[in-house]
């Protein structure tokens, strides 16, 4: 799979998946894989808990994650205890988790492990900040469940986005799902004077007026709308939305009478928690919608079989998926 040269040009990855049971060990036991042929070092966390040898819900066989000699790791006290694999221990995370401390290792001798990881984003971020002040030149993260916060711009620089049979075993269905997920990781940037003005908003509703000064509307709920629709334009059409966007947010700008004038800005697309008939409505109506950064797309791979053992046609389903995003996509399950 040639994403691998397109992967090491980024500090950081994370790997996600629509939904559980998408391939996204198999695809993290690929890119180390191949990281370590070509002798590029790299780091590996999770988010949650990863290479788990039965599945937690569905009771199947799961592949467990291969760690390589030089890999620097970090997983929980008990699943550190656990690993087979040799390292050596860099540092122990004095903040607790319900699997206990969180361990810093580098391996000296490769095996497999169990991955589990901080609960949160923001230790995530300083977990990369440490593996880049070990020198390490690339930070993956593999997401556990469907956790498509972590692939945030703020978080990682790049993401691989799995899908397959377990987000739908119809095939358009399954096209359309990740079609729309593929929309709104491409959603278009705002210039970079104005993302740096907003980025350190933390929450609410900001109108941005014509020389790109944000200003608070204090509208702390989208239910409030229906109240403060008179004072939502009174600074231009062009709305930030510092938190999440609903579809109960886009129907209403939807319904307004300047919605061909109207430019919705949000922090990324894992702020959207919308469906695509509300989104294409606004879209289609004549509104606009852009993020403050945008997340690098780098492969889509498809796991071809769903955890109750019904496959899709390979090579049918990546060519009409390929052809329906734009970009290629890849079966993990062959490498």
């Amino acid at each position: 799979m040639p994403f691998i040269n397109e992967i090491i040009r980024h500090r950081s990855l994370s790997i996600v998946g629509l939904e559980k049971n998408t391939g996204k060990t198999v695809c993290l036991n690929y890119i180390l894989r191949r990281l370590n042929e070509i002798g590029h070092p790299c780091a590996v966390t999770s988010i949650g808990v990863d290479g788990e040898q039965v599945d937690a819900v569905y009771g199947s066989a799961k592949p467990e994650v291969t760690l390589y000699d030089g890999t620097t790791f970090i997983t929980s006290e008990k699943h550190y205890a656990s690993r087979r694999l040799v390292s050596e221990i860099l540092a122990v995370d004095p903040r607790r988790t319900s699997l206990g401390r969180l361990v810093t290792a580098r391996v000296l001798c490769g095996g497999k492990i169990l991955l589990s990881g901080a609960a949160s984003t923001g230790l995530l971020r300083q977990q990369m900040q440490q593996f880049r002040q070990l020198g390490v030149p690339l930070s993956i993260i593999d997401g556990a469940l469907s956790r498509l916060s972590l692939a945030s711009p703020t978080v990682t620089e790049s993401m691989v986005l799995a899908t397959g049979a377990a987000v739908s075993t119809n095939i358009s269905q399954l096209i359309s799902r990740t079609r729309f997920a593929c929309r709104l990781i491409a959603l278009d940037e705002v210039e970079p004077q104005l993302s740096q003005r907003l980025s350190d908003i933390p929450q609410g509703l900001w109108a941005v007026d014509s020389d790109g000064v944000p200003h608070d509307l204090h509208i702390d709920s989208v239910f409030l709308l229906d109240k403060n629709k008179d004072n939502l334009f009174s600074f231009g059409s062009t709305i930030f939305v510092a938190g999440a966007v609903s579809d109960r947010l886009l129907k209403f700008l939807a319904a307004q009478s300047t919605i061909s004038e109207t430019h919705l800005i949000a922090r990324d697309f894992t702020k959207f928690f919308v469906t695509p008939e509300v989104f294409n409505d606004y879209i289609r109506r004549g509104g606009r919608i852009s993020v403050l950064q945008r997340s690098r797309l780098v492969a889509v791979t498809l796991n071809p079989t769903s955890p109750q053992g019904f496959t899709l046609h390979s090579d049918e389903a990546c060519s009409r998926l390929t052809e329906a995003i734009g970009i290629p996509v890849y079966d993990v399950m062959k490498v």
